[in-house]
């Protein structure tokens, strides 16, 4: 089985002409939150920030738009009127699509029905490269027929099992790599099954991931896979190889930060360590 590495993530990031210019290396949407949760989006923005994307704006229920703004000058949000995610935005939210290379979605967006059936119809609609996380998984799960070759999605066990079927909870490594294979070749998508080692799956086979910490069992750890991922395909990158690649940094950001904190590690701890991996000699 192949094993994403330093080497890898790497060759992806090619040298930068001296002329480059703001936007050439990524404008990320993230369509996140509700009136409750804020963190999971603002979560994905700092992450894809520290993973090189060039712009990420936030598109949120106003009260989740409003904290995440606050919470550094970085941010760019556009709040969306009203507590949820709901089917009068879509018009927003497709319109910010268009005008940007990648899309995050699902983190913190809950299940309210309206929510459901619009992260749906927007992604029916989407042509743009999906990573799509959390309560988004949720929506697919109900119908499949909307998942797309340029998305990835990124499940942990519970959402795997509402996304297939399968539980893959008491199963050795080999058995999971087997169901994410099959899974990833009956969808025709990517898929990336979080865990203690990640499997990444797509059309051109199956790739795991080993790096990481049993610290990282910390809210907001797969939102930071989920933003960093959508930076990478923010850029252009085939989204598996962004997939393999997101799994690595995430978890060798992770490790860097567990080394420093322990137990007391939290997300932003991890963000704040995603230039070391990168900066890796």
């Amino acid at each position: 089985m192949k094993e994403v590495n330093i080497n890898f993530v790497k060759n992806l990031y090619k040298k930068r002409d001296p002329w480059c210019h703001k936007g050439d290396f990524g404008k990320l949407l993230i369509v996140g939150g509700n009136k409750k949760y804020s963190g999971s989006p603002a979560l994905n923005a700092l992450a894809a920030y520290r993973t090189g994307a060039d712009l990420v704006i936030v598109a949120a229920p106003r009260r989740a738009a409003d904290i995440i703004a606050a919470f550094s000058p970085n941010m760019i949000t556009y709040p969306l009127e009203g507590d949820f995610l709901a089917l009068k935005h879509l018009k927003t939210i497709l319109s910010l699509a268009d005008d940007s290379d990648a899309v995050v979605i699902g983190g913190g967006l809950g299940k309210e029905k309206q929510t459901i059936t619009s992260i749906q119809t927007f992604l029916s609609k989407l042509k743009k490269p999906c990573v799509i996380d959390a309560d988004a998984i949720h929506a697919v799960a109900k119908n499949k027929n909307i998942i797309k070759k340029n998305f990835v999605l990124t499940p942990q066990v519970i959402e795997f099992l509402a996304l297939t079927g399968k539980d893959v909870r008491k199963i050795s490594l080999e058995e999971r790599e087997r169901a994410v294979e099959e899974s990833a070749l009956k969808l025709k998508t990517t898929i990336v099954l979080k865990g203690h080692v990640d499997v990444i799956s797509g059309e051109r086979g199956t790739t795991i991931n080993t790096s990481g910490s049993e610290f990282m069992t910390k809210g907001g750890t797969g939102d930071t896979l989920a933003g960093i991922c959508g930076a990478l395909l923010a850029r252009g990158i085939n989204p598996q190889d962004a997939a393999a690649a997101a799994t690595f940094i995430n978890g060798a950001a992770g490790s860097l930060a567990a080394k420093k904190f322990g137990e007391s590690l939290l997300a932003t701890d991890l963000i704040d360590f995603i230039h070391e991996v990168l900066l890796t000699k």
